[in-house]
């Protein structure tokens, strides 16, 4: 080889490969050009664009955001009912769980609505945590439910009791007090706040402690004299508190209730035997609630308890592709042997996922100015929580 030959730059060498230099140079300017948009505008330019319009979502993936940590109650839903949704879905994709914890699931749901793909591959899972922040209009809150479309949705319960060392036998014994009971709870902001309202409600001479890790240390608390009230949903009830009240140490004293279709606050079919917190009002004050702080209480029970979890897809999600999974999801709902396994995560509550979803779950998620004005001022008021 000359000198003249070895000196010659590099871009103007024929390559090795065999390949024409111009189509090689045509090649590289391809990938620079694809390195560059998906670096502008993001990974899903080079991502194959899923096929879920046809009714067939074989070889995709089930991408579902769980906005909160591993182990909970809202992440073992939330992979049990994914693992079944992926199965009964026509071509039964994959399924890929993806904990993203973080601002009591505010992070990972901000994450979700700006950067998932509308085409029915990516799902996110809402709770109350969630939910809650978004009805109050917390700063940190940058998505809107009015703006995602629900797949399904799963309703809980949940049942007060309280410590009987601390003087508690009745719901007689919750008002009137020469000193309040003390209720342990995480944050007066999230699933919290419906137990706050309905001890505004009904009168009760309680103090709240925040910061528990959990309901679970909160029921530890409370079996160590450290709190008096507590509250533990459907699934939790049994492990939980059923053998508390069998010992005597802790006495059941009123479910929350549910909200039918007509907005009525009904007896919880998991415990048909204990009053709600609206006939406990009525025992204690000898009339029906109303006003504020009882609309405030239905408001939340329904978007808390009613519907506390759902899954969602972006709004621009084709319209086939959420029929899919929304059909899915009832099909499977409707599945004696599904209804069967589910019992215990599900807490023998129903999967809702039939086209009257999209409005039920709305007017839910829809509270009153009126209601949230009363919800701030008692967060100001009597817990110190300023909103922003």
């Amino acid at each position: 080889m000359s000198t003249e030959t070895s000196q010659r730059p590099i871009a103007d060498a024929a390559p090795t490969s065999g390949v024409p230099r111009r189509t090689a140079l045509i090649i590289m300017a391809v990938f620079v050009v694809l390195a560059v948009a998906a670096t502008t505008f993001g990974s899903d330019l080079l991502r194959r664009a899923a096929a879920t319009t046809d009714g067939d979502f074989a070889g995709e993936t089930l991408e579902v955001l769980i906005p909160l940590a591993e182990g909970g109650g809202t992440d073992t839903w939330a992979r049990y009912v994914g693992t079944e949704l992926s199965h009964a879905v026509p071509g039964q994709p994959g399924f890929a769980p993806v904990n993203e914890p973080g601002g009591e699931g505010i992070a990972g749901t901000n994450d979700f609505v700006a950067s998932a793909r509308a085409d029915g591959t990516e799902i996110l899972v809402s709770t109350a945590s969630s939910v809650v922040p978004w009805v109050l209009g917390r700063s940190e809150v940058q998505y809107d439910f009015d703006q995602l479309t629900p797949v399904l949705a799963n309703g809980s319960g949940g049942v007060i009791y309280a410590r009987t060392a601390a003087g508690v036998s009745s719901v007689e014994d919750l008002v009137d007090r020469d000193t309040p009971l003390r209720f342990g709870g995480i944050s007066a902001t999230g699933l919290d706040l419906t137990t706050l309202v309905a001890f505004d409600l009904l009168g009760a001479d309680v103090e709240s402690i925040f910061g528990f890790e959990g309901r679970g240390p909160v029921n530890l608390a409370l079996q160590r004299g450290e709190v008096d009230l507590d509250y533990q949903t459907t699934s939790a009830y049994g492990p939980a508190v059923a053998p508390l009240a069998e010992a005597g140490t802790a006495v059941p004293l009123m479910s929350m209730g549910q909200v039918n279709d007509e907005g009525e606050i009904v007896r919880d079919p998991n415990f048909p035997d204990l009053p709600t917190v609206v006939e406990v009002y009525e025992q204690l004050h000898g009339k029906a609630p109303s006003g504020p702080a009882f609309e405030a209480y239905r408001s939340l029970l329904a978007l808390t308890y009613t519907w506390q979890k759902a899954m969602w897809v972006p709004q621009q999600t084709p319209d086939a592709a959420v029929q899919t999974l929304r059909r899915s999801a009832h099909e499977m709902a409707q599945d004696p042997e599904f209804t069967e396994a589910a019992a215990e995560v599900l807490g023998g509550y129903p999967i809702i996922a039939d086209d009257d979803l999209p409005a039920l779950v709305h007017d839910a998620y829809t509270v009153e100015p009126d209601v949230r004005d009363y919800v701030v001022e008692l967060l100001v008021s009597d817990y110190d929580v300023q909103l922003d």
